[in-house]
Order: structure tokens, then C-alpha cells, then sequence
């Protein structure tokens, strides 16, 4: 388990990093043709993964990647070498970036996460096994980035290694897994045994095997060098004591971190495809310069497939994220979507939603029951639709009661449709009240986490839609060039990149120009 001679000696070379992650969005082309194929994702991990090592790769940094070999996902045939890279891949020649960790477990998966829990462990523990026994073997590896629970059991090694490790936090989402558990499936769990964060004390190893379940999340942070969040403000929120659902455990190991100067907060960004003046699933791409007509375009296209009233004029709030009752607040919006289309009847006001979760229903019983049809619509969730509801609406709700990060809100700026939030975690890191009279702000934010207060600052979205319509467009202007500049892939990559070599005490490369990424180039 400790590193080699060989790679001690590697002292001249650029940091060699490895990015652990279940599951990435797309990899730098410029990593191989394999790279095109590479798509797994369930949420904002996928994203930011992406967006890091594309960073990396193209300031010249000697990055690498572990992920799951989900060969139904990344359309590979099972069993058959369809090119020669991956033959390069199963050699493990020196040179490869693209590490997949091998087992059938991943294979025939159509999706990352299963919907029975019992199934997530499983996964956890065959990527964890093929990282420590294969992957950073054959990587030898400078520094090691794990995201979230699923490679939390990596730090615990990664220390019994010497090599400093990043865990990222980017829920509080865990599994209990015994020392046994991870042995039975070829994970040397007794050379690392006294890293990870145990149910309560362990006495020894022999006593805690069968008996002492192993927090996954609570050992990554309780085991990496540093840590971080994805927004500073939820960081805070930890440390501080709020949000009585984060287990006591993790919050005193994140409190720790902090307290030593070993934790931060790094939001994530929105895929670069979040992008109005390319974005090919919209009726109409636009920008800062032409989003008053684009918009109304898209608007008329949107109200026509969800059934609204078909009136550019008419402003529209939309609800992006899943209807989670326990942390999306939905229920917030059921409980005054009545009573606030009642009031702005004359305005036209529409409300639509393009989402799925266990609240949906309470949705299409307030349109049936009120008969809202043209001013309420409810659908399923679809890519498509909903990056037309971004382009088309004016307002986004995210009343979220706790937001590590959230994206539709940075989203919602780009495409012009100003968010309306809960003054919370990464909504609060992303959006300022709206100050018309200052020019300053992008968004509607409230405080207090009920019904009213979304409808207070629904009421001030309005008092804004009532604006003549000349001011509002610059305002909307502002908001989306700087939204831009804010919510970047650079912006957050170069976040984790000073994390790196704050971590390392040297740099990555030696200029962050775009290099020649040959094999032989050092930065």
C-alpha cells in the first residue's frame, strides 16, 4: 500500500492528479477518442468533474481520471475491443489518462445510481476496489480528488499511502459499511482500518470487523488532507450549527477541517451547453444584446407546448427542480399558486413546471380543482422543454429550504429569467434582491421559509414585470453578462487548482497557457 521508489524519484515531472469520480458529463478530446463516449450522469457531480479536468488538461496539468467502466452508457460493446486505445487502456501502458475500473457490476448499468439502496454500496465498494488495488497503482498518483460518498473509503488509503487527498462534498448523502463487508469484496481494509470513521470508537481492528459499520462520507472527510463544499455559504451553515438533518458525526468532522484551515467552498458552474446564444434545444438563441424579441419567440413556442395561453406579454414563473417536498420546497408554491394567479389575473401571470418528484400530483389537483388550464401546466420533466422554459420564462423559482449549491438559479440569469430563492447555502452565494433604483442585483431572495415569503418575493418579481418594459430590458441585460462572467467553468476550475497547490506546496504547471500536450511536454 505504500508508494514506489520509482514514483518517489518522478520529483522533476509536472504533479500528477487523479480525479475519482462515479460520474462525468464529457472528457477533453485531447484525452483520447475514447473520450466522446465517456457520459455518465446523474446531477451537478457530472458537470464539475468535467469542467475541473477540462481546466486541467488544457492548462497543461498531467491530470487523470478514475470512473466506472459503464459500458451500456458509454456504448461499448461487452466483451469486445472496439479500438485500439482501449487496448492501450486494458496494457495499462504508462501513458493512458482514462482509467476505468473494471467490473460487471458497472457494465449492463443504464444509469449511475440505483433506485434500491442496497445496490449503491455494492457499486461503492467494486470502484473503490479497482482504484486502490489497479487505478492509483498504475496512476501513481501526486494527489487524488475523491467526490462524494461513493469514494469516501479512498482518503483512509490515500493517507496510509503518503499521498495527499481532496474530498469533495457535494451532499450529505451516506452508507454504513463494515471493514467485513469491504474485505469480502477485495478491499485490503485491515492496512487502513484505523483512517475511517466508525459508527462508535473502535477498540481494534479484530473487535469493530463484524460489528462497527464505517460511515462513508464522515471517513472522507475525516480521512483527506482538505476538504471542500460546493458553495461557501453551505459550508458555513455546517459549521455554524444550522440544518438539523446533517448527521452530528459529519458535521463535527467538517467543524474540524475548518477549524484547522483545511475546508472551503468552491461553487460549482452550469455546463457550458447553458448557453442562450448556442443553445440548439431553444426556439430562438439570443444574448445580453437581443434577448427582448428572442425571448418572446421562445415564450410563444413554450406556451404552445405546455397549453398556456399564448401571450408574449404574459410573464411566466418556472419551477426547475424536482419536487422534493423535504428539500425543494414545492409545498411552498401549492400552498399560494392560487391565490397569487387570483391576484395577478389581469396581468396574465402563468406558472409552469417541468419536473418530476413525489409532489407532483398536488400540482395537477390545484388545476383541476381551480381550473387553471392556460395559466397553470405541469409536466414531466424533459431536456428539451425545460432549456425552452429557461429561454422563455421570465422568473425561476428555487425556494429551496437548503441548496449545498443549486444550479437552475446561475442558469436562470443566463437565460435571462431572473431567480426567485430562499436566502440559503449556494442560492445565497448566487443571488443578490434585485435594486432596480441602484442597478444592482440579480434575482428576488427571501428570508423566511414559508409561503408567504415566496409570495412576497414573487410579489417584487411582479412589481418588476410592471416596469416599463425598456428599463427592465437593461437591467435583464446586466444580469445576464454578468451572470456569465460569475458561473464559469474557469472561474470554479481555477478554485480547485489553488486547493491543489496549496495541497502540493508547488505549482501545476508552469504558466496556464494552453500547452502542446504531448507526452514528453512538462508544462
Amino acid at each position: 500500500m505504500h508508494r514506489n521508489k520509482s514514483h518517489t524519484l518522478r520529483a522533476s515531472d509536472r504533479p500528477r492528479i487523479l480525479i475519482v469520480t462515479p460520474e462525468i458529463t464529457y472528457l477533453p478530446h485531447g484525452m483520447g477518442n475514447m473520450a466522446n463516449r465517456l457520459t455518465a450522469k446523474a446531477g451537478g457531480l457530472a458537470d464539475v468533474s468535467a469542467s475541473l479536468v477540462a481546466a486541467l488538461f488544457d492548462c497543461g496539468a498531467d491530470v487523470h481520471v478514475a470512473l466506472p467502466h459503464y459500458r451500456r452508457m458509454f456504448h461499448v460493446e461487452v466483451g469486445q475491443l472496439i479500438s485500439d486505445e482501449l487496448r492501450v487502456y486494458k496494457s495499462r501502458l504508462p501513458d493512458a489518462r482514462i482509467h476505468l475500473a473494471e467490473d460487471r457490476c458497472f457494465y449492463y448499468r443504464d444509469r449511475v445510481y440505483s433506485g434500491l439502496q442496497e445496490v449503491n454500496p455494492k457499486l461503492a465498494l467494486a470502484f473503490t476496489r479497482e482504484v486502490l488495488n489497479n487505478i492509483i497503482p498504475t496512476v501513481q498518483p501526486d494527489l487524488i480528488h475523491c467526490n462524494d460518498w461513493m469514494t469516501g473509503l479512498i482518503p483512509a488509503a490515500a493517507r496510509r499511502m503518503g499521498i495527499p487527498c481532496l474530498f469533495t462534498v457535494h451532499n450529505i448523502h451516506t452508507h454504513h459499511l463494515t471493514l467485513a463487508q469491504m474485505e469480502d469484496t477485495g478491499i485490503d481494509a485491515a492496512e487502513f482500518w484505523g483512517n475511517l470513521y466508525y459508527t462508535r470508537p473502535p477498540y481494534n481492528y479484530e473487535e469493530s470487523r463484524d460489528a462497527n459499520p464505517v460511515d462513508m462520507q464522515t471517513s472522507g472527510v475525516f480521512a483527506s488532507h482538505f476538504i471542500n463544499t460546493v458553495s461557501p455559504t453551505f459550508l458555513q451553515e455546517i459549521v455554524n450549527g444550522w440544518h438539523d438533518f446533517i448527521p452530528g458525526d459529519l458535521r463535527e468532522q467538517i467543524r474540524n477541517k475548518f477549524a484547522a484551515g483545511c475546508a472551503t467552498g468552491i461553487l460549482n458552474a452550469p455546463d457550458a451547453s447553458d448557453n442562450p446564444a448556442t443553445d440548439p434545444l431553444i426556439k430562438q438563441t439570443y444574448d445580453a444584446d437581443t434577448h427582448r424579441e428572442a425571448k418572446r419567440v421562445n415564450k410563444r413556442s413554450f406556451q404552445r407546448k405546455m397549453g398556456l395561453e399564448e401571450n408574449p406579454d404574459a410573464p411566466i414563473f418556472f419551477w426547475p427542480s424536482r419536487l422534493d417536498p423535504a428539500q425543494k420546497g414545492p409545498q411552498l408554491l401549492t400552498h399560494t399558486l392560487y391565490r397569487f394567479l387570483a391576484r395577478y389575473w389581469k396581468e396574465r401571470a402563468q406558472i409552469a413546471v417541468v419536473a418530476n418528484g413525489a409532489y407532483q400530483q398536488p400540482f395537477y389537483d390545484i388545476l383541476k380543482f381551480h381550473d387553471l388550464y392556460g395559466r397553470l401546466a405541469v409536466c414531466d420533466f424533459d431536456q428539451k422543454l425545460s432549456k425552452l422554459a429557461f429561454a422563455a420564462s421570465d422568473f425561476t423559482l428555487v425556494p429551496s429550504l437548503f441548496e449545498p449549491c443549486g444550479l437552475p438559479q446561475m442558469v436562470g440569469q443566463m437565460y435571462g429569467s431572473l431567480p426567485i430563492v430562499h436566502d440559503t447555502g449556494g442560492l445565497h452565494d448566487t443571488v443578490e434582491h434585485l435594486d432596480p433604483a441602484a442597478g444592482t442585483g440579480n434575482g428576488f431572495s427571501f428570508k423566511i421559509y414559508d409561503s408567504r415569503g415566496l409570495e412576497w418575493a414573487m410579489d417584487r418579481a411582479m412589481d418588476f414585470y410592471k416596469r416599463p418594459a425598456d428599463e427592465r430590458e437593461q437591467h435583464i441585460a446586466r444580469i445576464m453578462r454578468e451572470s456569465v462572467q460569475r458561473f464559469n467553468h474557469d472561474v470554479c476550475a481555477k478554485a480547485y487548482i489553488d486547493i491543489y497547490e496549496k495541497m502540493l506546496h508547488r505549482p501545476l504547471v508552469r504558466s496556464f497557457h494552453k500547452h502542446d500536450h504531448g507526452g514528453a511536454h512538462e508544462g
